[in-house]
Protein backbone atom coordinates (compact mmCIF):
# COMPACT_ATOMS: atom_id res chain seq x y z
CA UNK A 1 0.00 0.00 0.00
CA UNK A 2 1.17 3.49 -0.78
CA UNK A 3 1.44 6.20 1.80
CA UNK A 4 -1.43 7.95 3.52
CA UNK A 5 -1.44 11.69 4.15
CA UNK A 6 -2.59 12.90 7.54
CA UNK A 7 -3.84 16.49 7.32
CA UNK A 8 -4.09 17.94 10.79
CA UNK A 9 -5.72 21.22 11.76
CA UNK A 10 -3.53 22.85 14.42
CA UNK A 11 -6.02 25.41 15.78
CA UNK A 12 -6.33 23.37 19.00
CA UNK A 13 -2.79 22.00 19.13
CA UNK A 14 -3.19 19.73 22.16
CA UNK A 15 -6.29 18.09 20.70
CA UNK A 16 -4.60 17.78 17.30
CA UNK A 17 -1.65 16.01 18.90
CA UNK A 18 -3.99 13.52 20.59
CA UNK A 19 -5.90 12.82 17.38
CA UNK A 20 -2.63 12.29 15.51
CA UNK A 21 -1.41 9.99 18.27
CA UNK A 22 -4.44 7.74 17.78
CA UNK A 23 -4.22 7.79 13.99
CA UNK A 24 -0.48 7.13 13.77
CA UNK A 25 -0.63 4.29 16.29
CA UNK A 26 -3.23 2.57 14.11
CA UNK A 27 -1.26 3.17 10.92
CA UNK A 28 1.95 1.93 12.56
CA UNK A 29 0.17 -1.24 13.72
CA UNK A 30 -1.14 -1.77 10.18
CA UNK A 31 2.37 -1.11 8.79
CA UNK A 32 1.12 1.76 6.63
CA UNK A 33 3.52 4.61 5.88
CA UNK A 34 2.28 8.16 6.24
CA UNK A 35 3.21 11.78 5.86
CA UNK A 36 1.83 14.61 7.96
CA UNK A 37 0.72 18.04 6.84
CA UNK A 38 -0.35 20.80 9.22
CA UNK A 39 -2.96 23.40 8.33
CA UNK A 40 -4.24 26.30 10.45
CA UNK A 41 -7.78 25.00 11.01
CA UNK A 42 -10.47 22.56 9.89
CA UNK A 43 -11.66 24.88 7.13
CA UNK A 44 -8.31 24.49 5.32
CA UNK A 45 -8.23 20.68 5.34
CA UNK A 46 -10.18 20.06 2.09
CA UNK A 47 -8.02 22.50 0.13
CA UNK A 48 -4.82 20.93 1.45
CA UNK A 49 -6.03 17.48 0.35
CA UNK A 50 -6.97 18.87 -3.06
CA UNK A 51 -3.50 20.45 -3.37
CA UNK A 52 -1.83 17.13 -2.49
CA UNK A 53 -3.99 15.26 -4.99
CA UNK A 54 -3.20 17.73 -7.77
CA UNK A 55 0.52 17.62 -6.94
CA UNK A 56 0.50 13.84 -7.42
CA UNK A 57 -0.42 14.42 -11.07
CA UNK A 58 2.65 16.60 -11.57
CA UNK A 59 5.22 14.30 -10.04
CA UNK A 60 4.53 15.02 -6.38
CA UNK A 61 3.93 12.25 -3.87
CA UNK A 62 0.92 10.06 -4.56
CA UNK A 63 -1.22 9.03 -1.60
CA UNK A 64 -3.51 6.04 -1.36
CA UNK A 65 -5.73 7.91 1.09
CA UNK A 66 -6.11 10.85 3.39
CA UNK A 67 -6.93 11.31 7.06
CA UNK A 68 -8.56 14.60 8.04
CA UNK A 69 -8.01 15.48 11.71
CA UNK A 70 -9.13 18.55 13.60
CA UNK A 71 -11.57 20.00 16.05
CA UNK A 72 -14.20 22.71 15.92
CA UNK A 73 -15.65 23.82 19.26
CA UNK A 74 -18.87 25.84 19.27
CA UNK A 75 -18.41 29.47 20.18
CA UNK A 76 -20.72 32.43 20.48
CA UNK A 77 -21.16 33.08 16.76
CA UNK A 78 -22.36 31.18 13.69
CA UNK A 79 -18.73 30.73 12.59
CA UNK A 80 -18.90 27.18 14.04
CA UNK A 81 -21.73 26.18 11.70
CA UNK A 82 -19.91 27.41 8.61
CA UNK A 83 -16.60 25.79 9.48
CA UNK A 84 -18.23 22.45 10.35
CA UNK A 85 -20.51 22.38 7.33
CA UNK A 86 -18.04 23.59 4.76
CA UNK A 87 -15.15 21.39 5.88
CA UNK A 88 -17.42 18.34 5.87
CA UNK A 89 -18.90 19.27 2.48
CA UNK A 90 -15.46 19.92 1.02
CA UNK A 91 -14.20 16.52 2.13
CA UNK A 92 -17.33 14.73 0.90
CA UNK A 93 -17.05 16.48 -2.46
CA UNK A 94 -13.44 15.30 -2.80
CA UNK A 95 -14.37 11.76 -1.85
CA UNK A 96 -17.29 11.50 -4.25
CA UNK A 97 -16.12 13.67 -7.16
CA UNK A 98 -12.47 12.61 -7.16
CA UNK A 99 -12.86 9.13 -5.70
CA UNK A 100 -10.53 9.80 -2.76
CA UNK A 101 -10.32 7.54 0.27
CA UNK A 102 -10.76 9.93 3.19
CA UNK A 103 -11.03 9.13 6.87
CA UNK A 104 -13.03 11.86 8.58
CA UNK A 105 -11.68 12.82 11.99
CA UNK A 106 -12.85 16.38 12.48
CA UNK A 107 -14.50 16.67 15.86
CA UNK A 108 -17.50 19.02 15.98
CA UNK A 109 -18.32 19.55 19.63
CA UNK A 110 -19.94 21.93 22.08
CA UNK A 111 -17.07 22.25 24.54
CA UNK A 112 -13.57 21.23 25.56
CA UNK A 113 -14.78 18.27 27.66
CA UNK A 114 -16.60 16.74 24.69
CA UNK A 115 -13.54 17.29 22.51
CA UNK A 116 -11.25 15.48 24.93
CA UNK A 117 -13.70 12.61 25.41
CA UNK A 118 -13.59 12.02 21.66
CA UNK A 119 -9.91 12.75 20.98
CA UNK A 120 -8.33 10.89 23.89
CA UNK A 121 -6.67 7.62 22.91
CA UNK A 122 -7.91 6.25 26.23
CA UNK A 123 -11.54 7.10 25.46
CA UNK A 124 -13.27 7.31 22.06
CA UNK A 125 -10.00 7.63 20.10
CA UNK A 126 -11.45 9.31 17.02
CA UNK A 127 -7.98 9.62 15.49
CA UNK A 128 -7.83 5.83 15.34
CA UNK A 129 -11.36 5.70 13.96
CA UNK A 130 -10.44 8.10 11.14
CA UNK A 131 -7.38 6.00 10.27
CA UNK A 132 -9.53 2.85 10.24
CA UNK A 133 -12.06 4.54 7.96
CA UNK A 134 -9.33 5.65 5.56
CA UNK A 135 -7.88 2.15 5.32
CA UNK A 136 -11.36 0.66 4.86
CA UNK A 137 -12.05 3.05 1.97
CA UNK A 138 -8.71 2.18 0.36
CA UNK A 139 -9.71 -1.49 0.57
CA UNK A 140 -13.04 -0.70 -1.10
CA UNK A 141 -11.25 1.18 -3.89
CA UNK A 142 -9.08 -1.90 -4.44
CA UNK A 143 -12.11 -4.20 -4.45
CA UNK A 144 -13.54 -2.22 -7.34
CA UNK A 145 -10.21 -1.98 -9.16
CA UNK A 146 -9.84 1.74 -8.56
CA UNK A 147 -6.56 1.68 -6.67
Amino acid sequence: MSKVLIVEARFYEDLADELVKGATAHLDAAKVEYDRLSVPGAFEIPAAIAFAQRASGTGGPAYAGYIALGCVIRGETTHYDYVCGESARGLQDLAVRDGLAIGYGILTVENDDQAWARASVDKKNKGRDAAEACLAMIAIQKRFGLA
